[in-house]
């Protein structure tokens, strides 16, 4: 009966949708959830930033497959001998979607508004990318001696400087549309890329339209619609049945099933991400450490990932992915040890455990892709050893809201490396900086030992010095056990046969300006 019932909505989504096909050169993108905001130095979850790739640019990008970088909005740079002066050289053909010219005055707006306090849409407490990555102790001054010319003055040398630069938040808006909509502009998008914005119906669409002006080689698609469709099965029936063209964050059952449909492709890359449950440590009784161990030996990683992932993941140990420099292999995983667990709770002083709230998220992300049945999953194995949580749960962007400012005892979350640098992961989610609310770190975490080598490798410029820092850092975390890391997975994506050059980004980035529709 489910499956019929959901079969009939697919065929509804695709009646309404204009059964939209290949041959009009418009592809419709299924997804887990909608964006929260459109405004890249804003928003901080992937389903914002996916539709954000397509419409921003930055001085600075990924090369396609990997995170080497190299040039966009700017044509070259240059840097002082002390790694304190950044001089970018700035494409003179490009304008926003608004008509209006990309200069490096446009460029000395878009980032001077997260951090110049004169700066007339300066806001403390909003940018939360520039903030959670303390910028403002990066950056000392940003000068535009001439249209074309965009010179970046540091405090101190930042070895992760450049690779951040090509991150979202650094991306180029148009001055004039922000000064026009204000507030609104996060619904009112205009930016510099091969897409542009045409409309957005909450919970229903966003489409975005072929730049007709970019300067680059224009893209081959005439629309790129992303959907948002909540049920996984309805995602897949959709994708079957031609009524959407693509989707992401497969749940592993389906993978089968598309690997044997001729009319479909599967696409997988080793991913550069963390699930991972942070606990509150302003909230007792995980100000705890006794009771943040208990948790780590309580969960059965390895049951939840023969259960959700297929075997398309790997159990979690550090923060950071064993595909990333600076890994530590040696820091040994904590057992899954519900006795040791029982003993630990007790030493705590929760000899009878407790009652909890464990905070699950609505959509589902690259890293979890059914975060409501882990967190049933996990409950049960917190059960098993006292812990009696209930799970709780909000609309995706009231979530996010809600655990940055630390309403969540325990929380589901996880992250998706932007640039390959292991300070995006150590810094943004763990240094006691950013901690403050809104934080990206949800554990409340903050450590002035961590902390210390976490600012000496950001100075620090030879990477293997650099990697030393970093190992020390993952044996901090895993003393200090602010988390309990769960898994890091495999990217997956799927598209129906006929769509051509759409390529998985280790970032997790989503760019359709070279896709098209073979014959």
């Amino acid at each position: 009966m489910r499956r019929k019932y959901i079969l009939w909505l697919a065929v509804i989504g695709l009646l309404a949708s204009g059964c939209t096909t290949e041959q009009e050169n418009v592809l419709v993108f299924g997804r887990g959830g909608d964006s929260v905001g459109l405004d890249p130095a804003l928003e901080s979850d992937g389903e914002s930033f996916k539709v954000c790739d397509n419409l921003y640019e930055t001085l600075v990008t990924y090369a396609e497959e990997s995170t080497a970088i190299k040039p966009q909005l700017a044509r070259s740079w240059t840097v002082s001998q002390d790694q304190l002066i950044w001089t970018f050289h700035l494409r003179t053909d490009v304008r926003f979607h608004d008509g209006t010219p990309f200069n490096a005055a446009a460029m000395l707006f878009s980032l001077g508004r997260q951090f110049l306090k004169d700066h007339p849409f300066y806001k403390k407490g909003i940018y939360l990318y520039w903030e959670s990555m303390e910028m403002d102790a990066v950056v000392a001054a940003i000068a535009a001696p001439d249209d074309s010319t965009l010179v970046i003055h540091l405090r101190q040398p930042n070895a992760p400087f450049l690779a951040n630069l090509a991150m979202n938040f650094c991306a180029a808006v148009s001055p004039t549309a922000v000064r026009k909509h204000g507030d609104e502009y996060p619904e009112n998008p205009v930016g510099t890329g091969p897409f542009r914005f045409a409309e957005w119906r909450r919970d229903e669409r966003i489409v975005l339209l072929r730049n007709e002006a970019y300067w680059g080689a224009a893209a081959k698609l005439d629309r790129l619609i992303f959907k948002p469709i909540y049920d996984a099965s309805v995602r897949f029936l959709e994708l079957r049945t031609g009524a959407i063209q693509g989707l992401d964050n497969l749940s592993p059952e389906l993978i089968a099933e598309i690997e044997a449909d001729p009319e479909l492709r599967l696409q997988t890359q080793p991913g550069m991400n963390v699930g991972y449950l942070a606990m509150n440590m302003d909230r007792p009784p995980f100000d705890n450490r006794l009771v943040r161990l208990a948790l780590n030996h309580a969960i059965d990683k390895d049951a939840l990932i023969k259960s959700f992932y297929q075997g398309r993941a790997l159990p979690a140990k550090n923060p950071i992915p064993p595909t990333l420099w600076g890994y530590n292999n040696a820091i040994e995983a904590y057992a899954y040890d519900p006795q040791r667990a029982r003993d630990l709770l007790r030493q705590a002083g929760y000899a009878d455990g407790f009652d909890t709230e464990l905070w699950a998220m609505p959509v589902p992300r690259p890293y979890m892709p059914q975060p409501q049945k882990i967190a049933e999953v996990i409950q049960a194995d917190l059960k098993k050893v006292g812990i009696r949580a209930k799970i709780v749960s909000w609309e995706w962007a009231t979530y996010l809201a809600k655990v940055q400012n630390g309403e969540h005892p325990m929380a589901l979350l996880g992250w998706i490396g932007d640039n390959g640098d292991p300070d995006n992961f150590l810094y943004v989610l763990l240094d006691k900086n950013a901690a403050v609310k809104p934080a990206q770190n949800i554990a409340f975490y903050r450590s002035d030992e961590l902390h210390q080598i976490l600012v000496e490798a950001r100075r620090n410029t030879v990477q293997n010095e650099r990697v030393a820092l970093y190992h020390k850092a993952q044996e901090i975390v895993h003393r200090d056990v602010p988390w309990v890391p769960l898994v890091h997975t495999t990217q997956t994506a799927a598209f129906r046969r006929h769509v051509q050059d759409f390529k998985l980004h280790p970032t997790g980035s989503k760019w359709f300006h070279k896709v098209y529709f073979s014959p």
